[in-house]
């Protein structure tokens, strides 16, 4: 590839002048080195959210196979707080070398930037999206004792218990928080929210029976239905999930914005030189590909979603847009607005 640049540059020296051609032609062998070397140490996988949430789940299987792909570890590192944005920080202030990546969410990528009125990153300036990885329902969960199976049976139950009980989310300004808000507006609902620190505490607080409800993301709550520790009243999602065949997503119930999904994406620091996007992103969707990781993002509920970066880079710019207006729309500010 370098000699094929260097024959180039040198049939256009008498338009573009020495000096001109020697800068471009170590620019293109850089970039061409970085895809040649990368990786050339451990890789770290930051995930912003504590251990056995959807994103740590789905990061665990890419980083699995990543690592199988490209020869070099693959750490996965969880770095909570914030709803998110202690680990997301940390990568945006991180080396732009692809060897510092982080998995990048709906609320910490396309929501927060509306709900907080001051961030410590840009999520479009500080980052270059490498590629989205996953997309997923939201289930609404219950006690599995509560007074109530269906969605509707517990809008009832809420509404004879005004003041009484408390919803769970796994943070402020996640797409947890912003889907039940959205609900509560929808039936006038009078649900006092409790914020957690990721997804866990919640989820723990709910089997607990400290609150009454938590919409979660899929991947932790499943395995909670099916072991009975958890009750599901509805999908929050474009259909229902094969391991929870008789739970109806809210669209069959015939509520708007039914469609509301969480998804996953991988984000390196801006500035990363665009060969070694591009190698990540061909690793990562070859990762992706392969049956163990099919098979993890199933039981998790999730669906494989590989987008090429320009697609996932206008993808991100439209989420934001999207989210933002949903935030405006639901009336929820973060700290400090």
């Amino acid at each position: 590839m370098r000699r094929t640049v260097s024959r180039f540059l040198l049939s256009r020296l008498p338009s573009i002048g020495v000096a001109a051609a020697c800068l471009m032609l170590a620019a293109a062998s850089s970039a061409t080195i970085a895809q040649e070397r990368w990786p050339t140490r451990t890789v770290t996988l930051v995930i912003p959210f504590p251990p056995g949430g959807g994103t740590d789940i789905i990061g665990r299987a890419i980083a699995n196979k990543l690592e199988e792909r490209i020869g070099r570890p693959v750490v996965v590192d969880n770095k909570p707080g914030a709803g998110g944005m202690v680990g997301t920080q940390q990568v945006a202030k991180a080396a732009a070398d692809g060897h510092t990546v982080v998995i990048g969410v709906t609320n910490t990528f396309a929501i927060n930037a509306t709900f907080f009125k001051t961030m410590a990153y840009d999520p479009v300036r500080d980052f270059q999206p490498i590629s989205l990885l996953a997309v997923g329902p939201h289930i609404l969960v219950v006690h599995p004792e509560a007074p109530v199976r269906t969605y509707a049976e517990y809008v009832q139950y809420v509404k004879g218990n005004p003041g009484k009980l408390s919803y769970a989310s796994y943070g402020n300004g996640s797409t947890s928080h912003l889907i039940t808000e959205m609900l509560k507006q929808t039936h006038e609902l009078d649900l006092e929210h409790v914020p957690y620190k990721g997804i866990p505490p919640a989820l723990a607080d709910v089997m607990g029976n400290r609150v009454s409800m938590l919409v979660s993301s899929s991947a932790p709550a499943i395995p909670l239905v099916l072991g009975g520790r958890l009750r599901a009243l509805a999908i929050h999602g474009d259909k229902r999930i094969e391991s929870l065949s008789e739970v109806p997503t809210m669209a069959e119930l015939g509520y708007k914005d039914a469609g509301l999904q969480i998804w996953y994406g991988l984000f390196a620091p801006a500035g990363t030189p665009r060969p070694v996007v591009e190698r990540l992103n061909a690793e990562v969707r070859a990762a992706m590909s392969t049956r163990e990781v099919l098979d993890s993002f199933a039981k998790g509920g999730v669906f494989p979603a590989g987008m090429g970066v320009d697609e996932f880079t206008a993808f991100v710019r439209a989420e934001t847009v999207r989210w933002g207006k949903l935030v405006e729309l639901a009336g929820i500010k973060g700290e400090g607005q």
